[in-house]
């Protein structure tokens, strides 16, 4: 059996998500510094996890480069969004590694979905579709900050990919708690108390 972390990855993916729908619709304009906790723990959590799965490999397959190099960007394009936000620095850069990160989604999401490589390829394809564009639209956004009618469009598809991934991850730990209840690290249970 492997470690297997993706829900603690997806949750956060899903809080990072909502917190820039929020940020775009709510806090740009008017108060940019009060979601920056929340951007910067969203970034340490994917930044670390990311970077983990990235080096170690503890998944089988490409689901560490789907998976961990994806969080890695989200998270570090998170975490420097925090500290942007609070420093009151532009945004335009990010906005740029933004679009490039969203693009590796929509890649990553399309090839999963050509090889079939998790067990719901179609929702796992319109996560990162959805993630995706939502990262490429974040520059765009930016860019046109006058125009609240944009920035909810973008809003709405950051939310639909954080509903996509929260009943993923929702229904991963619901699987996961049932899978890993006999798990023990080593393969062995340990000896009963003499």
């Amino acid at each position: 059996m492997f470690v297997d972390y993706l829900t603690l990855m997806l949750i956060n993916l899903v809080a990072g998500l909502l917190l820039l729908a929020l940020h775009l619709v709510a806090f740009m304009e008017r108060s940019p510094k009060r979601l920056a906790p929340g951007f910067l723990l969203t970034g340490f959590i994917g930044t670390a996890a990311g970077l983990h799965m990235t080096l170690s490999w503890p998944l089988p397959g490409v689901h560490n480069i789907a998976f961990g190099e994806m969080s890695l960007l989200f998270g570090a394009l998170f975490f420097f969004a925090g500290l942007a936000l609070l420093r009151e620095w532009d945004l335009l850069g990010l906005g740029i590694y933004a679009v490039l990160a969203g693009v590796a989604a929509v890649v990553v999401g399309a090839r999963i979905l050509n090889l079939g490589l998790t067990k719901q390829p179609l929702v796992t394809f319109l996560g990162f579709l959805l993630t995706g564009v939502g990262g490429i639209l974040t520059l765009p956004a930016y860019l046109l900050h006058k125009s609240i009618a944009f920035r909810v469009v973008v809003a709405l598809v950051l939310v639909a990919g954080a509903a996509i991934w929260a009943l993923t991850a929702y229904g991963s730990y619901w699987v996961h708690l049932e899978s890993f209840a006999k798990y023990f690290p080593g393969g062995a249970p340990p000896a009963p108390a003499q």
